[in-house]
């Protein structure tokens, strides 16, 4: 297995980003609720703010000029883009589902947004019945355990990718992967180890419940999932599998920086988006500018992102 490789300037310069987040405006993106029926769910778009990630992370492919050129459509300052974090909240009979939750208190200053606007959009995080984890990376994750020490969701059952939670609890884990992701690898244990007696193992192409369906986005990270919906012209939830509507639609080829295993991101990058170009599938993305729905378009011979709103 070919792991990506982050070597010590580009952890410097995510350390420069966390400390430029702190010197932004501290917005909570609540400023709104998007909400849409798809088939028989009701989804709403749930802001946990932004988190700050160096603008070459996103587009480590591109020549310099179109760097700056994408930079420029990013929301970014000083090369650092401020990625949203969209959490979906599913509405589905007698269960309310979140995909991921957020970062909580323990990755940037500016995200860790989610439960003060759940509260706002009027859920009681106390309702929620299920979560569902489509990676262990701390944006996605590190919420799992609030800061009294409790299960921020206590009343959910978790459902993690079976692959997904034997990559991060492996025994081996220190000594079979780069040093750059042993800290990601002390949280991802922390928070799978506080959900054990509760979790659900899920392989792609398993129902969290009918209509919402495991797919297989490996490559992020080795147990990478995202969510297909049923109803109309669908729906895919893709967390990272498509990080960015500027670059991973428009560059499906393109490396992301943070990728475990590049070539297989890749591969299911690439059968993702041309998948939602060829079917009109609509698509929600974890960090996209909020509220992250829209649809894939082919421009000549490229996609490109059309938003939904």
């Amino acid at each position: 297995m070919s792991y990506c490789q982050v070597d010590r300037r580009q952890l410097l310069r995510g350390a420069t980003a966390v400390a430029l987040a702190t010197l932004w405006e501290d917005r909570s993106f609540a400023q709104t609720n998007y909400s849409f029926k798809q088939g028989n769910f009701s989804i709403s778009v749930v802001s946990d703010g932004f988190i700050s990630i160096p603008g070459n992370i996103f587009a480590p492919d591109a020549a310099p000029q179109e760097l700056v050129e994408i930079l420029g459509r990013l929301d970014s300052q000083a090369g650092i883009v401020r990625a949203k974090t969209n959490i979906p909240v599913i509405r589905s009979k007698s269960d309310l589902i979140l995909v991921d939750i957020g970062a909580g208190h323990r990755y940037q200053p500016s995200d860790g947004k989610l439960t003060e606007n759940l509260r706002a959009a009027g859920v009681d995080p106390l309702n929620v019945t299920k979560v569902v984890f489509t990676h262990a990376h701390p944006d996605h994750i590190a919420a799992t355990i609030a800061a009294n020490s409790n299960l921020r969701f206590p009343n959910a059952t978790y459902y993690v990718g079976a692959s997904e939670w034997d990559f991060w609890m492996d025994p081996d884990f220190f000594r079979s992967t780069p040093a750059a992701i042993h800290d990601f690898g002390r949280g991802a244990q922390r928070d799978l180890r506080a959900i054990e007696e509760r979790v659900v193992m899920v392989k792609p192409g398993d129902d969290i419940v009918t209509g919402l369906r495991v797919l297989d986005t490996a490559g992020h990270t080795p147990g990478h999932l995202s969510l297909e919906i049923s109803g109309e012209e669908g729906l895919i939830i893709t967390a990272d599998a498509a990080t960015s509507e500027i670059v991973s639609l428009e560059h499906p080829g393109w490396k992301f920086g943070y990728d475990t295993i590049p070539e297989v991101a890749i591969k299911n990058r690439v059968r993702l988006v041309d998948r939602a170009a060829t079917e009109k599938t609509k698509l929600l993305g974890y960090h996209w500018a909020y509220p992250g729905v829209g649809f894939v378009e082919t421009k000549g011979s490229a996609f490109h992102f059309v938003p939904a709103v």
